[in-house]
């Protein structure tokens, strides 16, 4: 850390501070998809004082600012997410929470503090081109990135850029690879009708928790037992409901579920397996059972080029011992790839974990940053801004 702050700006104790004290102010006030009224209030507050327009519709809707030196030159859009999860937060009392059923599990109050910093940066030097800052509601539910889209926040985008903190790698290493990121995610939802009755009479009934559990187990043998194994996939029950009374055999159930597949193929066979395996069982148990398979965010795809500018970007900033790559993309989802289905781009990850400390998963109710991350994300966010706009320096057409 101390040879990386050496390479910030010198303002960096100033900038720093603002940081620390607006991540924790983001940490303390989380908001769930489409309802982050006072978050997007707080950055039109950010980028007011840096004299960036913007446009807000409103609650549901997202907040984009543009630094506009010649509309003629290319621009390069900047995105972070200003929603939250459900759940109880068990960070740092400093800055928990104040809400009991909500907090900020998976960063995204670090990404929004990164992005804004990149923004002063960006203001106080502007680059030869523009810039897009998108601040997106909904990216845990509901697939906010489209709004913006719609919204027109990649009218004259040439490329994207996002980030995403994570423990699986020290603060101060950045990770980034070619192709998926990220994995296709769809959800299932089965609804299973038996026959209600006594706990004690099991043969006058069609017990539905004992078909849930079957199907619960077998399930996985799609991954385990009918998947290439060098095809990463899981199949998550997340959700069941079921019964009324410990002595009623329960007349239905439902189980809700999660895939997540890094191949067309493999996506395509596990759906055709669950089809198979409820209807198989529905006729094993004499009992009707629903399937619905939805699908999800698509995977993260980055392009070549993008991710080239970005390994650029690591080794000039921080050196090659900074730059990170993984062999397989994560199994997690992100809608970031709506945008790169429109224009090029690249998603990377900020490690943001203290040596010291154990490894926590997102979405964990413990899961806590490092804050010397906050620094490191803003001047990577103005770096990979200013490349690109190098990259791309000639008039759209």
């Amino acid at each position: 850390m101390a040879e990386l702050a050496q390479k910030l700006p010198a303002d960096v104790d100033a900038r720093r501070q603002h940081a620390v004290e607006l991540r924790r102010w983001l940490h303390r006030h989380p908001e769930l998809s489409f309802s982050e009224a006072e978050t997007a209030a707080r950055v039109v507050s950010e980028l007011e004082h840096l004299g960036i327009p913007y446009t807000y519709p409103g609650p549901g809707g997202g907040v984009i600012g543009r630094i506009t030196t010649d509309p003629a030159l290319p621009a390069i859009a900047l995105r972070a997410e200003l929603d939250a999860l459900p759940g109880s937060d068990h960070a740092d009392p400093a800055y928990r929470s104040i809400y009991s059923d909500r907090m900020h599990a998976c960063g995204h109050d670090a990404h929004m503090t990164m992005v804004l910093g990149a923004a002063a940066m960006l203001a106080q030097n502007p680059p030869d081109g523009n810039v897009v800052f998108i601040f997106q509601p909904a990216e845990e539910r509901g697939g906010g990135s489209r709004v913006m889209i719609d919204a027109g926040a990649l009218e004259g985008v040439c490329a994207i850029f996002g980030g995403h903190v994570t423990h699986e790698w020290p603060t101060g290493k950045i990770m980034i690879r070619k192709g998926a990121m990220t994995a296709q995610s769809d959800r299932f939802y089965i609804t299973i009708r038996g026959k209600g009755g006594h706990g004690a009479r099991p043969h006058e009934a069609i017990d539905a928790v004992v078909i849930a559990a079957l199907l619960i187990t077998t399930l996985q043998t799609l991954v385990s037992r009918q998947t290439n194994p060098v095809h990463p996939s899981v199949i998550t029950v997340g959700k069941i409901e079921a019964g009324t009374a410990p002595n009623v055999i329960a007349e239905s159930a439902r189980l809700e579920g999660t895939i997540r597949t890094t191949f067309p193929d493999t996506r395509d066979h596990i759906h055709k397996g669950i089809r198979r395996m409820v209807e198989a069982m529905g006729e094993l148990h004499d009992a009707e059972i629903q399937l619905e398979l939805t699908q999800g965010y698509p995977p993260v795809i980055n392009t070549d080029g993008e991710v080239e500018l970005v390994r650029e970007c690591v080794r000039s900033l921080y050196g090659q011992d900074a730059l990170r790559t993984s062999p397989h993309p994560s199994m997690g989802s992100e809608d970031f790839s709506y945008y790169l289905e429109h224009v090029p781009g690249a998603f990377f990850r900020f490690g943001a974990r203290r040596p010291d400390w154990e490894p926590i998963p997102l979405h964990s109710p413990r899961f806590d940053i490092d804050e010397g991350v906050l620094p490191i994300g803003a001047e990577f966010f103005d770096a990979i801004a200013r490349s690109a706009l190098r990259h791309y320096g000639s008039p759209t057409s």
